[in-house]
């Protein structure tokens, strides 16, 4: 495993890491989450990222259920806050109520006493960011969080968070996660140029385009699969998508390397990314990812430039 820091901290994240989003808690089982989260530690991850509003919460009491039989010091820990998690209007977004009630609820469910990172789970246009960074700041003096981080913001709206903390001397934001895969570079200009200057590491999820960018979808469609049984990956589900997938796999063959392990090596690359948080419905999937560390060698000048024909 490589371990990369996060940003300009000390503090160290596994460059491919495990996270919780639409399987924990939902569509994996306990016992095989836990397994899962098992090999992903025996096999060199240390970062396990989660949310509130995953499952609505059940995804965060697995993990904390699995969390007790591990050494809590060598793991790092993440959770976020904003979205709806009831019908209560004050249970959502980033005011300082549902940030503080929030970040209890967490760590009551992850049984642990402290989260290694605290992710504003998307910018809220409702609530005075001084307010949001001010209570932040709090939870860090508290030692309930040891670092905050941001997750889908936009360039200025970092840019806005860093000067309050400059003017009124508070903690900074020190990641960003975006969403960040061969078929979505938004952020490969303004907001990786801001971030980085600022001194903020990236820990991008859905680097494998929510599974389009296995190859799984190259011939059709599975039964039982996500692209059938939801409607948000439309977007990606397009033979536009599908044609250059089906090119990046006949590459990833010549390289002896499945489609995902090109896809997690080609996020990689950029130094500025910490990690790359994938997920799993099965052990063997934390194995094979795990792998793309070892094709980032792999990636010379002419196959990024040969990716890049084909992503054009």
């Amino acid at each position: 495993m490589e371990y990369r820091k996060l940003g300009n901290s000390s503090v160290k994240v596994s460059a491919v890491s495990i996270g919780a989003w639409l399987t924990f808690g939902n569509t994996v089982e306990e016992k095989l989450t836990h397994n899962i989260l098992d090999a992903a530690v025996d096999n060199g991850i240390n970062f396990v990222d989660v949310a509130d509003v995953y499952a609505l919460g059940k995804a965060e009491s697995v993990v904390g259920t699995w969390l007790k039989s591990r050494d809590r010091s060598k793991l790092i820990i993440s959770s976020k806050v904003y979205w709806p998690m009831s019908k209560d209007v004050n249970d959502r977004g980033l005011s300082r109520k549902h940030i503080i009630e929030s970040v209890e609820k967490s760590l009551k469910r992850l049984q642990t006493d402290y989260l290694d990172i605290y992710f504003c789970h998307r910018y809220d246009e409702e609530t005075p960011l001084e307010e949001t960074v001010r209570a932040m700041d709090d939870l860090v003096h508290q030692g309930k969080v040891l670092y905050w981080g941001t997750s889908v913001w936009e360039a200025d709206q970092l840019r806005d968070a860093m000067d309050i903390c400059h003017d009124h001397f508070l903690y900074r934001p020190q990641v960003e996660q975006p969403r960040y895969n061969m078929l979505d570079r938004h952020i490969e200009d303004e907001i990786i140029r801001t971030a980085s200057d600022n001194g903020m590491g990236f820990v991008v999820w859905s680097p494998l385009g929510q599974g389009i960018l296995t190859g799984k979808y190259n011939d059709s469609i599975p039964q039982g699969s996500r692209g059938a049984d939801t409607s948000w990956l439309s977007e990606y589900l397009t033979d536009h998508h599908l044609q250059k997938v089906r090119k990046l796999t006949m590459l990833a063959n010549d390289l002896q390397l499945s489609m995902a392990q090109l896809a997690l090596a080609w996020v990689l690359r950029k130094p500025e990314i910490s990690s790359a948080i994938t997920g799993a419905t099965d052990i063997k999937h934390v194995e094979s990812n795990i792998k793309a560390i070892e094709a980032l060698p792999l990636l010379t000048k002419d196959v990024l430039d040969t990716i890049d024909t084909i992503l054009n």
